[in-house]
């Protein structure tokens, strides 16, 4: 019988070209299983079979548990207490095993074993192909559509089956059984039954990609595609930059006649592609990302990480483009968040802004609007400037003399002092915010500087009042505010 297991193994190990040691577990998980039927419970079975011999011994375990965590499964797990009866010296982590009577190999249902056998063998050749695959680092792969599953396209590329799920299609896209198609890998699902390897044909990595395959100066490091953003099937955009200088990065793109980008093209169903040069320079960046549209004017908030960007009323609609698509599209590739406005309606914005901050001068400096349109006019935005610039910056201002600057930086100073032991006393009373878990002080100082000083005033916001605050996403914001609510429904009990 032993020498059987031996031969068994031998055969199967070289029929199915795998290591004899997965034929050796998976003959071990089906003597387990034919050894577990002597139970009615759910018991642990080991099995092990000797390598040299061929001999098996098999084994009823329960796994050592803190007393603790009690028993969550009784019929495989022992207390630490009682395993020490049992074991003296045993530790948690470790088995209690009580040796079973050998099961004849020939008693095992046949079938059921063999099964057991050529589905372990099955996985382990599907391991084996997918780890060949990941050794070749392929990032897009070419197949034919096998078939259809729930929506899904199950693609064949000539050693494994990959899934193109219907969410990362092209929409619009009419792919039939037997079709060449072409698609960029975006995970491997190890824990799926069937295809891991999941596919798209809408992700940006998949036009950069495509580019990198149609010119050969992206390979050579002449020429790199920084940033990518799609609208799948309608549009896209490329930002390129060359590291050579005699290297035209569009037209290196483009092709001669237009070849590479329209070999892109094709593969997306007719995409159109904008291809824009890339800048370190952000302003710059974004306004070759708006192209076609001419931009008049640009004004950078780095806090907000955002631009206003002015464009004529002739330019309005390209800027924004059908649906938004084209600003949107800008504003993917650049990740700046873009404002399209006209002249109008700047002048206007900046009137509003000007307005505001002359009235927090008037209020905080207790000047009149005369000094305040002289500070907004020479550049000054904020207390601290006024407070802490150097001290010439303001005496050359003309309107100003020395004592008039050496008064306006007093008062500035001063106003900045009250407003912070002003805010040191609301962190102070918020401080019992940091009860709830999740609070940290800096989050407590950002909710106290908005005035929201205790818990019922956090449970009382909505999400994405909390979230505009703090710049926390809605889900971390909406639990906080259900911890802070928890307490309304303590009281009612």
């Amino acid at each position: 019988m032993s020498r059987e297991i031996l031969l068994l193994v031998d055969a199967l190990a070289r029929e199915k070209n795998v290591e004899r040691e997965v034929v050796f577990g998976a003959l071990e998980s089906a003597l387990a299983s034919a050894m577990k039927k002597r139970f009615k419970e759910d018991a642990d079975i080991r099995v092990s079979i000797d390598r040299q011999t061929g001999e098996h011994e098999g084994y009823r375990r329960w796994l050592v548990v803190p007393d603790e965590a009690g028993l969550q499964e009784p019929d495989r797990q022992e207390l630490y207490s009682d395993a020490q009866d049992i074991v003296p010296g045993i530790e948690v982590g470790e088995y209690i095993e009580e040796p079973l009577e050998p099961e004849e190999f020939g008693r095992i249902g046949a079938q059921a074993a063999k099964q057991a056998i050529l589905q372990k063998i099955r996985d382990a050749e599907r391991e084996q192909v997918l780890n060949d695959f990941l050794e070749r680092g392929e990032t897009i792969v070419s197949g034919v559509v096998k078939r259809m599953d729930k929506g899904d396209v199950i693609v064949d590329t000539g050693k494994i089956e990959a899934r193109l799920p219907r969410s990362e299609m092209i929409p619009r896209e009419n792919i039939r059984v037997g079709d060449r198609i072409r698609a960029w890998v975006m995970k491997i699902d190890h824990a799926a039954r069937g295809q891991q390897v999941i596919l798209s044909r809408t992700a940006p990595e998949f036009i950069r990609e495509l580019f990198e395959n149609e010119v050969p100066e992206i390979e050579q490091g002449l020429l790199e595609i920084k940033a990518a953003a799609r609208d799948p099937g309608v549009r896209a955009k490329i930002a390129v930059v060359a590291y050579d200088k005699r290297i035209d990065p569009i037209g290196t793109c483009v092709g001669m006649r237009g070849s590479r980008v329209t070999a892109v093209r094709n593969e997306l169903g007719g995409e159109q592609v904008d291809i824009v040069l890339w800048s370190d320079d952000p302003a710059e960046f974004v306004i070759g990302a708006l192209a076609p549209a001419h931009v008049e004017s640009i004004v950078v908030d780095e806090d907000k990480h955002a631009m206003d960007v002015v464009v004529d009323a002739e330019n309005l609609p390209k800027a924004i483009g059908a649906r938004g698509q084209n600003v949107r599209l800008a504003s993917e590739l650049t990740g700046w968040q873009i404002n399209i406005m006209t002249p109008e309606e700047s002048l206007n914005r900046q009137e509003e802004e000007r307005a505001d901050l002359r009235k927090m001068f008037i209020s905080r400096l207790d000047v009149d609007e005369e000094v305040a349109d002289i500070l907004i006019d020479e550049g000054f935005s904020g207390l601290e400037e006024i407070a802490y610039v150097p001290l010439q910056e303001l005496l050359d201002i003309e309107a100003f003399d020395e004592e008039t600057v050496n008064e306006l930086r007093t008062r500035a100073r001063n106003a900045l002092l009250t407003e912070a032991i002003a805010q040191e006393e609301r962190v102070t009373s918020a401080q019992n915010l940091l009860e709830i878990e999740g609070l940290t002080p800096e989050l407590v100082a950002k909710l106290a500087e908005n005035d929201i000083l205790d818990i019922d005033a956090l449970a009382e916001l909505a999400t994405d009042e909390l979230s505009e605050i703090t710049g926390l996403d809605e889900e971390t914001a909406s639990d906080l505010i259900m911890k802070a609510r928890a307490h309304w429904f303590e009281d009612e009990d």
